[in-house]
């Protein structure tokens, strides 16, 4: 193919960046040799696209939805079907994004234990139906990069010998010289046995399994692991997926002898993944999942060249434990340490999701007793805790696992009548925030825990992956008498004024108020700073009151709240906030 001058000077730039990223991860490798397969497999060499730096690809209008391919099931169509049709009914002009969680065929952990990175699971449908769903909403899809199934081809072939996957694996020897000390300071998500044994001819390995024995964990020192994971990269972007979620990146590169997370070579492969997809797709959007302490998790934006996006993993421990204590000081005072995020990157709001409500990232914002106490609350409101693994042996809580709308049962003090205006008001704050906002998709219906799943697959996680049929769904959805609808419509007519609101862009200007324990407020303005929103969120179960004057509402403007549709023409007057009630305050509408 004949390359025009623009053309060949993009794929200079390209291969000069790649070449930089390879310099640090294999400074042993032919860098200029792995920098071409790379934009082979890529097809870099065919289409290339520049990326404009710091370029926002997103908006205020941008919500998405996070489900499993089997959550809505239907008995006449696959299940991909069944949620595509679902998600059109009642979400289309609402939320313009969904993620599906693993839908390749797997052998455990619910779709993280990946058999085949190139297939849909026959079960929920076929690529076709990806492609639909693709056509209306942006879709994000996992890209599993730290480890496979040990049912995996490749996991297969090592263990007898072959290729692909001969040496795909980490191996550790652990009667090596101080093996075991010099692994003590791994950090994992899980109590398992770091180690797996396993046959391979006449000799046992041990292969590295940072999450369980089924989960293999791949040994990115050898490049052709990562030229594998490049060549799923294409397939995904040939396949629809724009954003991709690189799961559990921060374990990627191991070193004995270190803690073997967040490695400076872990960040130089996003950097590089980075590289590539947004050449192959400027509109292409990288989210890091890094469930670990939040300083550590902001790492992860780089110079604003690795993710375009972050999990906020913080915000959903501290934003129940808010409104449980009924105090925000905590969140308060995480919100005002936050950096705004650079144009170009921004931060993914969530409050509930496939997994529990994580622990690590509070590390350091909680003190153990608080931790403990909100631990306390979620057992009384049906939830349980998942543990990882310390240095001495020992354990340590790692995440709640429990449904958002159980967790909102009451608060330390125990159950109360506030259940859903708790839920709501966790809600409209997370819409407010600087971010983009991410809904579970039971959290948008309201699902409570499911005891007879998570007995049935023995593990706590199961609790909060209900599979809904249908037809049931859409009954309690229309009955006005169900808690599902009362959560529905309110979420929704939120999530409708959001989407109005340039003040809500995910980059927009965001300072915090101070009015007290009781009320979380803080001060959204526009990107061109004409629309200021005031989001003052009553965190308590009394009533509270809040004098105009403290917000310091301009005299010339009119100034409306967008939820109760309430107008306010005495500066020197006061607000009043029922139990968790919310009010977006703004000067345009």
């Amino acid at each position: 193919m004949t390359q025009t001058p623009l053309q060949e000077s993009s794929r200079e730039v390209i291969l000069k960046k790649l070449y930089d990223h390879l310099a640090v991860i294999y400074p042993q490798q032919d860098g200029e040799s792995l920098a071409q397969r790379l934009m082979q497999v890529m097809r870099l060499d065919e289409d290339c696209q520049s990326p404009l730096p710091h370029k926002n690809l997103w908006d205020e209008t941008d919500v998405l939805v996070i489900t499993y391919g089997n959550t809505i099931l239907s008995e006449k169509q696959h299940p991909l079907k069944a949620l595509h049709h679902f998600l059109k009914t009642h979400f289309t002009m609402l939320i313009n994004s969904v993620h599906i969680l693993p839908f390749f065929p797997f052998s455990s952990d619910d779709g993280f234990a990946v058999i085949n990175y190139k297939q849909v699971n026959p079960s929920l449908g076929d690529w076709s139906d990806i492609l639909r769903i693709s056509t209306d909403f942006h879709l994000m899809a996992d890209l599993v990069v730290n480890h496979c199934s040990s049912e995996h081809q490749w996991f297969i072939n090592y263990q007898e010998s072959r290729s692909p996957g001969d040496d795909y694996f980490f191996t550790v020897d652990p009667n090596a010289q101080d093996t075991r000390e010099r692994l003590s300071g791994v950090v994992r998500p899980r109590t398992t046995p770091l180690l797996r044994a396993v046959s391979r001819g006449d000799a046992t390995e041990y292969v590295w399994c940072t999450f369980g024995h089924d989960q293999i964990d791949l040994d990115f020192r050898n490049p052709q692991v990562l030229l594998e994971i490049v060549d799923i990269v294409r397939f995904y972007l040939d396949m629809g997926v724009r954003i991709f979620r690189l799961d559990a990146v921060a374990f990627l590169w191991k070193k004995i002898g270190t803690s073997c997370i967040n490695l400076e070579e872990t960040h130089e492969i996003v950097r590089l993944l980075r590289t590539l997809i947004e050449y192959a797709d400027p509109n292409a959007v990288i989210i890091t999942e890094t469930n670990i302490p939040n300083r550590e998790n902001l790492s992860y934006f780089g110079n604003a060249n690795e993710a375009h996006c972050i999990y906020n993993f913080s915000l959903p421990p501290l934003l129940v434990n808010t409104l449980v204590s009924g105090s925000c000081r905590h969140l308060k005072s995480w919100l005002m340490s936050m950096p705004p995020a650079q144009n170009g990157t921004t931060y993914l709001n969530f409050i509930a999701s496939h997994d529990g409500i994580g622990l690590r990232p509070v590390e350091g914002l909680l003190s153990d007793e608080e931790q403990e106490a909100l631990i306390q609350t979620m057992e009384n409101f049906g939830g349980r805790i998942s543990w990882r693994a310390l240095d001495d042996g020992d354990k340590k809580p790692y995440e709640i696992n429990i449904s958002l709308f159980d967790a909102m049962k009451g608060t330390t003090a125990g159950e109360d009548r506030w259940q859903l205006q708790r839920f709501i008001c966790a809600h409209a704050i997370m819409l407010a925030l600087e971010g983009i906002p991410a809904f579970y998709l039971h959290s948008l219906v309201g699902t409570t825990n499911d005891y007879e799943r998570m007995q049935a697959h023995g593990h706590n996680r199961a609790i909060n992956r209900r599979q809904w049929q249908e037809s049931e769904l859409n009954a309690k959805l229309q009955d006005p008498d169900s808690h599902h609808h009362r959560v529905f419509y309110q979420l929704r007519r939120l999530i409708q004024l959001r989407r109005e609101q340039p003040a809500f862009h995910p980059n927009a200007t965001q300072f915090t108020l101070h009015l007290g324990d009781q009320i979380f407020a803080f001060w959204r303005q526009s990107m061109n700073r004409r629309q200021s929103i005031f989001s003052l969120n009553n965190i308590s179960d009394e009533t509270q009151t809040v004098p105009l004057s403290t917000i310091n509402l301009i005299g010339t403007d009119k100034w409306k709240d967008l939820v109760s549709d309430q107008i306010f023409e005495d500066m020197l007057g006061s607000i009043t906030l029922a139990p968790y009630q919310t009010m977006w305050i703004t000067n345009r509408w």
